[in-house]
């Protein structure tokens, strides 16, 4: 692989997945260093971003396998995730003696993370289409070896900043009202930027 290459790769990577580094300490902290947990994060975070490489390397391809029109509606599978997130962390209140610890050791399934992975990836969608457009075959294999090489420095990353004990102890007290918010935020913010139901 060309030297070039593999820098523009890293740096579309990094730029359009800083975003998913907050989300994945989140999930990571869930876990609480759980490996059964953790491992599916780390796989429900390479299925969602998978999904995001198919519908891009389609879209440049030339097929319509999402219109345009329909990526910012994405928004509302994370918004649902996180409304149900609150929903559970609402009804465990009243558990104070294990609420946290349960929580936590149960951590997220892998289909939630790729869920949200997904829904959180129209800009990445919207990035990687006319990249690999112009790339060609050879660097859009090229493209998708170095994300999903970045995938797993991301989550490596971010399960390093969630275990910090600082982090931990923040993301123990505070993870079950911290996911909720994250995944509405960004809920929101998919549907609002793009322009969803009007808004």
């Amino acid at each position: 692989m060309e030297l070039a290459l593999l820098g523009r790769a890293a740096a579309v990577f990094a730029v359009t997945n800083i975003d998913d580094m907050v989300v994945l300490a989140v999930f990571f902290g869930r876990a609480n260093r759980n490996l059964s947990a953790t491992i599916r994060v780390v796989g429900g975070q390479y299925l969602g971003f998978l999904a995001i490489l198919a519908v891009s390397v389609v879209g440049a391809l030339g097929a319509t396998l999402m219109p345009a029109t329909a990526i910012p509606y994405l928004g509302v599978l994370p918004l649902m995730l996180g409304i149900r997130a609150a929903w559970g962390a609402w009804r465990s209140r009243a558990d104070t003696d294990r609420g946290d610890e349960a929580t936590n050791a149960g951590g997220t399934g892998a289909m939630e993370v790729a869920a949200v992975t997904f829904a959180n990836g129209g800009d990445n969608i919207g990035v990687y289409v006319p990249v690999f457009a112009v790339a060609g075959i050879r660097d859009m294999i090229g493209y998708a070896v170095v994300f999903l090489v970045g995938v797993a420095i991301w989550c490596a990353a971010a399960w390093y900043v969630a275990t910090r004990p600082a982090v931990t102890k923040l993301l123990s007290r505070w993870g079950h009202i911290l996911l909720p918010v994250v995944l509405i935020g960004i809920g929101l913010v998919i549907l609002v930027e793009g322009g969803a139901f009007g808004l």
